[in-house]
């Protein structure tokens, strides 16, 4: 699966990046026809405690698989993004019929 990562009002960080890839890569491991990920970093100073927004947007067939978080840090806003798009992805592939 192909990653684009995009960094808002933050600085680019390869670390944050393998991060991301490693969980993505158990979704792409999981469901074959995920093909893209479009992730996006942000930092909002307006949300505390929080403010470390995750922001992931799958292609795949039929529509984008969207999730987002807001957390503490970015690998918890991550990892909350991976987890509810691990959801939405079970339950796309359970409305899937096989031809």
């Amino acid at each position: 699966m192909e990653a684009i990562f995009e960094f808002v009002n933050i600085d680019k960080s390869n670390n944050l990046e393998a991060f991301t890839q490693k969980k993505l890569n158990k979704i792409e491991n999981k469901y074959d026809w995920v093909v893209r990920a479009n992730v996006y970093f942000k930092k909002d100073e307006n949300q505390k405690p929080n403010g470390h927004i995750a922001e992931i947007r799958l292609s795949a067939p039929g529509p984008e698989i969207f999730a987002q978080s807001n957390e503490s840090s970015f690998e918890a806003a991550v990892a909350e993004t991976v987890s509810d798009l691990e959801r939405q992805c079970g339950k796309r592939k359970a409305k899937m019929s096989t031809h």
